[in-house]
């Protein structure tokens, strides 16, 4: 046989291999990687689609916590992962749309991840203490310029989406307010339910018992439409603040040039795991949307958001190196 056919043979045998690889693929566990602390609400989303996602899949799905530095520390070692299939992990805003500004240095970079699929979205609302002065948006307005920088807001850290989501606020109604972040929303809810400060954006996750208690007065949701939790809220857009939508959402991604039929499979799987009616209900009871994907519009979609909070965070002048 010429050194030709044999190069050619090679080739072809090689290539049939990989798709059989694939194909085969998963044949042991999979690791998911959540850039956060155990017990939080990202974290538990993570292990409900992940519950339902390793029944489709025949395989075990073993979710690892690895916090640290605004979700670098995990997005990180997602991307250095080999690109077998074996090793994904949630993404969130903070990872694809803010820390790409808010960072002029990351040791990972979100056009190298391969995007696989949305997971979900929690509203984010303005909120104050149920005994609050404030009863309207338009409330908050005005006093905010009246006394310009008087009025403080608590978020659940530098970067964090209640962050991004008080900024585009004070941008689209042009008023100034004063950031006063926590470590983490459970603290920052805390001090709004205590009225150490004057208000916050919450997410939906978070803020639901004291929502449902009646501690928490919920003044406009960061939605294009009301949603189903609280069908009485108005909308930013409604209570004169247009063009302003604001979301904490989260998707599955797996480092570069994962093989496209394993892509493929696993977008699949995670988005009839998501609009499986016993994941929908337990997401759904957390307070926050399913946001099936598939792997193409999942990135259309954090490419849009990265643009967007990039303009946000330019215009406030916030870099947290």
């Amino acid at each position: 046989m010429s050194k030709i056919l044999k190069s050619m043979l090679a080739v072809t045998l090689f290539g049939v291999a990989g798709i059989s690889q694939a194909s085969a693929w998963p044949e042991r566990a999979v690791q998911w990687v959540i850039p956060y602390p155990a017990g939080g609400g990202s974290d538990v989303i993570g292990r409900v689609v992940a519950s339902g996602l390793e029944k489709r899949l025949g395989q075990p799905i073993v979710v690892e916590n690895k916090p640290g530095a605004a979700t670098i520390v995990g997005a990180s070692y997602i991307q250095s992962a080999k690109s077998d299939g074996y090793v994904v992990g949630t993404a969130d805003s903070g990872t694809l749309a803010f820390n790409p500004s808010l960072y002029d240095s990351l040791k990972y970079d979100p056009a190298k991840f391969t995007y696989i699929g949305g997971l979900g979205r929690f509203p984010l609302m303005l909120a104050v203490k149920e005994d609050s002065p404030f009863k309207s948006v338009a409330d908050v307005l005005d006093a905010a310029r009246k006394e310009p920088g008087q009025l403080t807001s608590a978020s659940a850290g530098a970067g964090s989406p209640h962050h991004m989501a008080l900024e585009m606020f004070k941008q689209r109604a042009g008023v100034q307010i004063q950031h006063v972040p926590y470590k983490g929303a459970a603290p920052a809810l805390q001090d709004i339910l205590g009225g150490q400060v004057s208000l916050g954006f919450v997410d939906s996750a978070s803020a639901l018992a004291n929502i449902k208690a009646g501690k928490l007065r919920v003044l406009a949701v960061a939605t294009p439409e009301r949603i189903a939790l609280l069908p009485q809220v108005p909308t930013m857009a409604e209570a004169g603040v247009p063009n302003f939508t604001a979301y904490a959402w989260q998707g599955l991604v797996g480092p570069a040039d994962l093989p496209g039929e394993v892509v493929e499979k696993l977008s699949n799987e995670l988005a009839a795991s998501l609009k499986s009616e016993e994941i929908d209900a337990k997401i759904r009871a957390m307070g926050v949307e399913p946001l099936p994907m598939p792997a193409a519009e999942f990135k259309r979609y954090s490419d849009a958001q990265r643009a967007e909070w990039a303009e946000v965070i330019k215009t406030a002048g916030i870099k947290l190196n």
